[in-house]
């Protein structure tokens, strides 16, 4: 089994219910086991400005799946929740997005692991904090670092909506 760290967002349709499926659909995928999930978050738009704001969250996953196999699940999981891949950063339905496996560095054509943008995107540090703050990123540092000088603007935990209960 291997500690894997997935983000999770959407600004289309219901984002809520959307994040919260695709968490159950994580749970169910074989050898697979969620074993954290974050706080829910609302962000405003990274890249294309001109759309809703997303709501985001992470979960900490034990699984077996090896990381091309985890790839192709997650973006089975995005197309039955609608998914359509119109333009780069633009609105979505669900973007669930593989950003750590303990002990895997990778880099081809489909998949760079670590994912090489974390430190640059407050929506995925934000949560993964939550789940992870001592994550320690080979070649970006430490978790709770990279989220100390981030740009967090604009930002907001809704903290009456708690997806780790």
């Amino acid at each position: 089994m291997t500690a894997t760290y997935v983000a999770l967002g959407g600004n289309l349709g219901d984002p809520r219910r959307q994040l919260l499926e695709a968490i159950d659909a994580l749970a169910r995928l074989p050898g697979t086991r969620v074993l954290r999930r974050s706080r829910l978050y609302r962000t405003p738009p990274w890249g294309l400005r001109e759309q809703p704001p997303f709501l985001n969250a992470a979960v900490l996953l034990d699984t077996d799946l090896a990381p091309h196999a985890l790839l192709d699940e997650l973006l089975a999981i995005e197309q039955r929740a609608g998914r359509v891949r119109a333009e780069r950063n633009g609105p979505r339905t669900l973007d669930l997005d593989l950003l750590h496996m303990d002990g895997v560095q990778l880099d081809d054509a489909r998949l760079t692991l670590p994912h090489p943008r974390i430190a640059e995107r407050a929506f995925v540090l934000l949560p993964l904090n939550d789940i992870a703050p001592e994550l320690r990123l080979p070649g970006q540092g430490r978790v709770a670092d990279l989220l100390a000088v981030a740009d967090t603007q604009g930002c907001e935990c809704l903290i009456e909506d708690r997806l780790a209960e």
